[in-house]
């Protein structure tokens, strides 16, 4: 497995790229400002061929790139319809007074040519890869998570990725988005955040996970889920039982095939 992860623009969110090995097809998870050179460098360096973008949330410093990587690539986009609107309207998602130190004159932005929607227990299987998808409103409506099984292998010197101790292989990896951080989780001031549906995120879908698993969160150093059980303040006093407001969307699981059209 190939998991390459590199800090993106003035808010160095996490951009991951992930693919069974190099020279296959891969999926990039976040794409933020100015994100598309080091896509590139990556993908020329271990001759890669992006078929999707995964988006965590629709936050701008997170999706700031979708559309140049969407377009050279011809990839599709899989977002939470709660935050898709975000995709061509982002400071929907912002303050209004972030808008003049974020965006230069005359930046528009639209959705990519081939948006699809995530739902919460939805399969996505893509590029060779498995990626279940656990919404997790409360940063914003549309947060989602990502995990996928871990196969092992080497990740790329020049981009830091998965580093785990011998013999203790992790079962998966879990895309984080801005949920959970290293000792930390997201914000929840921003428009369209909620602290409790936050907190009740994290009990209903992170503390019943193993904690083995690796998180890459959104910014920041990668974690795993006992780590955080233990030292994390967040999660102190939270009960696994707790359970988040029901999506709107239900839980039914569906797989999706890279080459099929679902549009």
């Amino acid at each position: 497995m190939l998991v390459a992860g590199f800090p993106t623009g003035l808010f160095a969110a996490n951009c991951y790229i992930v693919a069974t090995a190099s020279g296959a097809e891969c999926v990039v998870v976040d794409p933020g400002q100015d994100a598309a050179p080091a896509v590139a460098e990556v993908v020329r360096e271990h001759r890669l061929k992006p078929v999707a973008v995964l988006l965590t949330h629709g936050h701008l410093d997170h999706m700031w790139a979708i559309i140049p990587v969407c377009g050279t690539y011809e990839a599709v986009c899989w977002v939470h319809p709660a935050d898709r609107p975000m995709l061509a309207d982002p400071l929907a998602g912002l303050p209004q007074e972030w808008a003049g130190a974020l965006l230069g004159a005359g930046e528009t932005f639209a959705e990519p040519d081939d948006v699809r929607e995530l739902s919460d227990g939805m399969a996505v299987d893509v590029a060779g890869l498995a990626f279940t998808v656990d919404h997790t409103p409360g940063h914003t409506p549309g947060s989602v998570t990502f995990r996928t099984p871990y196969s092992g292998g080497r990740t790329p010197e020049r981009h830091p990725g998965v580093r785990t101790d011998a013999g203790d292989e992790p079962p998966e990896l879990m895309f984080a988005g801005d949920l959970l951080f290293a000792g930390s989780i997201g914000r929840t001031d921003l428009p369209g955040g909620d602290h409790p549906t936050m907190l009740a995120s994290l009990a209903d879908k992170v503390l019943p996970l193993d904690d083995r698993i690796v998180v890459l969160p959104g910014h920041g150093d990668q974690t795993t889920i006992g780590r955080e059980r233990r030292t994390n303040p967040y999660l102190q006093g939270l009960q696994p039982e707790v359970s988040r407001p029901p999506s709107s969307l239900g839980a039914n699981p569906i797989r999706y095939g890279a080459g099929e059209d679902h549009s």
